[in-house]
């Protein structure tokens, strides 16, 4: 008997080869049935805490009319629910249901939030724990089909965790409340990014840059973007870079770090927005020039331009962006695609110097940034100025 050279006897794997293309389809199927189930469990517990904060009010409505009663009552709740049910019924929490159900039960979508609670057989809402267990059936209609990721004014499926409600019940003022639950939803925030956008001040540097009636769009439909004026907030926040304030760093460090940190600076600069290239080249007469930043805005089909000064912006600078601006504009964009917007993105700036060196028609426009977060009573205060002024001109 001749001897051979031991091989290895790879052995056949069960299913046989269309076993990957199955295994990725069933894992599709999986992680779809868990966002699906995460989502549902979501919106049911957002609004059961409504309808507790309901039968909340209309049982103070009905109960004794003295002082206090209202603290007693959620203390007693309180003891009773977390005894039978844990965690999650908290005197602070049971306070918080009761002002989301004032703050929310005149808005549309509120009265179908009620309509879809599932019911137990005595037909009250089951809860345990802020999660809603099964109905009678076993059934629940909403894990059954697939929650909207997008916010319309007049939804009536929440899209936002009981935690971002509760970040947007600190917010006082209604308008602003409701352009961030808008916003939020239908920009998919996490809890953090909420925090962020609520801290930076994102509305009042909105509300800056437009008049009476964008305002009040702000509030009922968030940010809209329609035309290039849409797109800006001032100031821009870039606290994420992590760069200190000092005098010694340079343009292309701040170029760097928007490059490390650029989806939070996409996130911040706008809605649409796509990055094409950093230092773009382009030439003429023997002569090279630079563009920082190169991004396309798929909702306004155009080219824009971003160049980034320390210090003050100049008369200097917006006439090179011009020509950056003509460039693209002549040579690089197509027939279909709209004018190109330039973005002088400075520390400092004079508005006067800035509308005396650019036509009313430009596409070219001055920013300032901040390397830390702006002061909330600042940016009110200047609101109140601004509004001021338009009231005297009216």
């Amino acid at each position: 008997m001749s001897r051979g050279v031991s091989k290895s006897v790879r052995r056949p794997v069960a299913g046989g080869r269309g076993l990957p293309a199955l295994l990725t389809r069933i894992r599709e199927v999986i992680r779809s049935a868990r966002n699906v189930a995460s989502s549902a469990v979501n919106s049911l517990q957002v609004r059961s805490n409504f309808e507790i904060g309901r039968m909340i009010v209309e049982h103070e409505q009905h109960g004794a009319a003295r002082a206090g009663y209202g603290e007693t009552l959620l203390q007693g709740l309180s003891v009773r629910l977390a005894q039978e049910f844990g965690r999650g019924y908290s005197r602070a929490n049971l306070e918080y249901m009761r002002r989301f159900y004032l703050e929310w039960k005149d808005r549309p979508l509120a009265q179908g939030w009620r309509a879809r609670l599932p019911q137990t057989r005595s037909g009250t809402v089951a809860a345990k724990g802020g999660n809603i267990p099964q109905t009678v059936s076993g059934k629940s209609a909403a894990a059954r089909r697939t929650i909207p990721q997008t916010v319309s004014g007049e939804s009536a499926v929440p899209v936002l965790s009981w935690s971002h409600y509760i970040l947007l019940l600190t917010i006082r003022e209604p308008a602003e409340r409701s352009f961030y639950e808008i916003e939020a939803g239908r920009a998919g925030w996490s809890l953090a990014e909420l925090r962020r956008q609520v801290t930076a001040c994102l509305y009042e540097r909105l509300a800056l840059s437009r008049d009476r009636a964008g305002i009040a769009r702000l509030a009922r439909e968030g940010q809209v973007i329609a035309q290039p004026a849409d797109l800006f907030k001032e100031p821009l926040v870039l606290e994420f870079l992590g760069l200190e304030e000092r005098p010694a760093y340079s343009e292309s460090d701040l170029e760097s770090a928007i490059i490390g940190q650029l989806e939070r600076f996409l996130l911040e600069i706008g809605k649409g927005f796509l990055f094409e290239a950093r230092q773009k080249r382009f030439t003429f007469d023997g002569d090279h020039y630079f563009v920082d930043l190169v991004f396309y805005n798929r909702l306004l089909r155009c080219y824009v331009l971003i160049d980034l000064k320390l210090g003050q912006v100049s008369h200097q600078d917006l006439g090179q962006m011009q020509m950056y601006v003509n460039h693209f504009d002549r040579t690089v964009k197509l027939p279909a695609e709209n004018s190109t917007v330039g973005i002088v993105l400075c520390k400092r700036k004079k508005q006067a110097m800035v509308e005396l060196t650019l036509p009313k028609d430009a596409n070219i426009h001055a920013k300032e940034y901040q390397l830390y977060l702006p002061s909330k009573k600042l940016l009110q205060s200047k609101m109140l100025e601004w509004t001021r002024q338009a009231e005297a001109k009216a």
